[in-house]
Parts: C-alpha cells; sequence; structure tokens
C-alpha cells in the first residue's frame, strides 16, 4: 500500500504552513496533496504559491496532487479552480463534479475526492471514462460497502482501472455550508469573520449536553468530534486499497505516518478507546463508536 498526506483542511499561517512541507517532502509519504480545499477566504497561500511548492515537494519523487475546493459559491472560486486546472505539471483532486468537468475538458488526469458522492461501479466507470486514476471514497461508508463495489466493478470490468483510497486518519470531513460555523461561534457575520479559523489549527470541539464531542467546527465544514483512526483496520484493507489517506493534524502527523507504516502487518494493536479516537463508519457502525 501507498501512503498520503491528504490537503491540509485548516487555516495555518503561511509560516507554519511551509514549515508542515518542507518537513513532509522529507516524510515517508509517497503521495501529498496540497491546496485550500475548505474555504476561499484563506488566503495566506494564493493558487500560484501552491504549485510553487508542488513543484518544490516533487523534486524529493513524491507524487504531488493539487486539491480543488469542495463547496464553490463565487465566480472568483472557479477562476482559480481553472488555475490550479491548467497548472501544467500536476493532476488535481476533485471535490466538486465541475472540476471532474473541467480536468476532463482538457484530457487532465484526476483523483476523485471523498467530498463528491460516488456509491455505486457504475458512477466510477463514468468517471473512469472521463479520466479518474484514482479515487478516495467516502468517508462515511464502510469496508463492506467498498467490498460491495468493487464486486460491482468486476461486472463493470474496471477493476485494477484506478487506484482506491481511504481516508485513514484525521478529523473526518462530514459536511460543507454556506455558512461559517466558526465565525458564529465568536459571534461574528460570515462576511466580516476576519478569518478567525486561524485560531484554531485543529478546529473548534463542540460537545453534547453530556459532554461528548460529537462535532469539530472548522469554518464553513464539519468534521468529526472524535479523531477517525484505521491503524488497527491496515491488515483488514489489504488487496482492497491502494492508498491510506491520513488528514494533517500538525506536525505529529508525520510520527502517525510512521506508526502506520509498521502497524501494515497488524503487529501491534492500539488503544483507541484509550485516546478517545473512533473507528465506526469503516465497521459499519456509528461513526464515533470504536471496534477494537
Amino acid at each position: 500500500m501507498k501512503y498520503a498526506l491528504g490537503p491540509l483542511l485548516y487555516f495555518w499561517s503561511k509560516q507554519k504552513v511551509e514549515s508542515f512541507y518542507q518537513q513532509a517532502q522529507e516524510s515517508s509519504a509517497d503521495i501529498i496533496y496540497l491546496g485550500e480545499s475548505v474555504c476561499s477566504k484563506r488566503r495566506e497561500i494564493k493558487a500560484s504559491q501552491w504549485i510553487s511548492i508542488a513543484k518544490e515537494i516533487s523534486s524529493s519523487g513524491k507524487q504531488v496532487v493539487l486539491s480543488t475546493m469542495a463547496l464553490l459559491e463565487a465566480p472568483s472560486e472557479i477562476t482559480v479552480m481553472k488555475k490550479l486546472i491548467d497548472n501544467g505539471n500536476f493532476i488535481i483532486e476533485a471535490n466538486d463534479v465541475s472540476a471532474i468537468q473541467l480536468a476532463s475538458e482538457k484530457s487532465l488526469p484526476f483523483v476523485v475526492g471523498p467530498s463528491v458522492n460516488v456509491y455505486n461501479a457504475q458512477t466510477l466507470q463514468l468517471f473512469l471514462k472521463q479520466g479518474m486514476t484514482r479515487w478516495c471514497m467516502p468517508v462515511e461508508l464502510s469496508r463492506d460497502w467498498l467490498i460491495k463495489v468493487t464486486r460491482q466493478m468486476e461486472l463493470l470490468n474496471i477493476s485494477n482501472k484506478f487506484e482506491i483510497e481511504v481516508f485513514s486518519y484525521g478529523y473526518l470531513p462530514l459536511a460543507v455550508s454556506a455558512r461559517c460555523f466558526t465565525a458564529r461561534a465568536e459571534n461574528r457575520a460570515k462576511d466580516e469573520c476576519e478569518t478567525c479559523c486561524i485560531k484554531y489549527p485543529n478546529g473548534l470541539q463542540v460537545d453534547s449536553q453530556e459532554g461528548q464531542p460529537i462535532f469539530t467546527l472548522n469554518g464553513i465544514q464539519t468534521q468529526s468530534g472524535s479523531c477517525y483512526n484505521l491503524i488497527n483496520d491496515l491488515p483488514m484493507m489489504k488487496e482492497l486499497v491502494d492508498v491510506v489517506r491520513l488528514s494533517p493534524l500538525s506536525v505529529e502527523t508525520f510520527s502517525e505516518l510512521d506508526k502506520f507504516r509498521g502497524n501494515e502487518q497488524g503487529g501491534s494493536r492500539y488503544n483507541l478507546k484509550e485516546s478517545k479516537q473512533c473507528n465506526g463508519y469503516w465497521h459499519n457502525i456509528a461513526g464515533l463508536d470504536i471496534n477494537q
């Protein structure tokens, strides 16, 4: 299996982003996704600068993928998406069907991101014809569901014609909205948010009345309240999953990446309950639950 660092989902300072990706270049990741996929107001790093970072990282031999936005709300955001698609060097991760269409028109290979609703092999067949080379399945789906789809793929004769990727570590991106929940939490209007999300480098935790973490607010994105972690499930992914995705949380993500690589054969058993992490969706149970 290959290991990927997904796109940075949070808003960090330019200095912190550059430092993170300098370390990423030296990490054990095979694939690195770059770009702003959540909110266009986050302008510390512009599209041209993401492309420059991509060129630097690719010189180390890693595959680089440029990620597009999951929710487009303005013509200016489409302009940025077109600039990423026209970069001339790197494939893109399409997090919206419009990005798939534009990439297809340019005959540019693309990855279908987890925010695109793909639930059957017929949809995968369509995207394959348009140029898909990898598919990251939606985060709420299970191993049983993935097995069912791979059987459908065999009937359509599209098995092994693209890679399958699974979001395996990080706070799950569950939904995006036109509203900014982080701004609302600070009693700010969305148009006057002052990108206050930069104060929450791993999002803003929301607890239930019983004190249980149920969501993480990340601007217009709602994430899971617990960190998702499939490190104990790597042996179950063999011959089913090609790429394991870890979502960046901090520089500690690199040590988590090394732990994943070291546990590919299942030699260690990590206590997710003790670390307040979850793996429910993969096991076809409630997402915040744990299957030990």
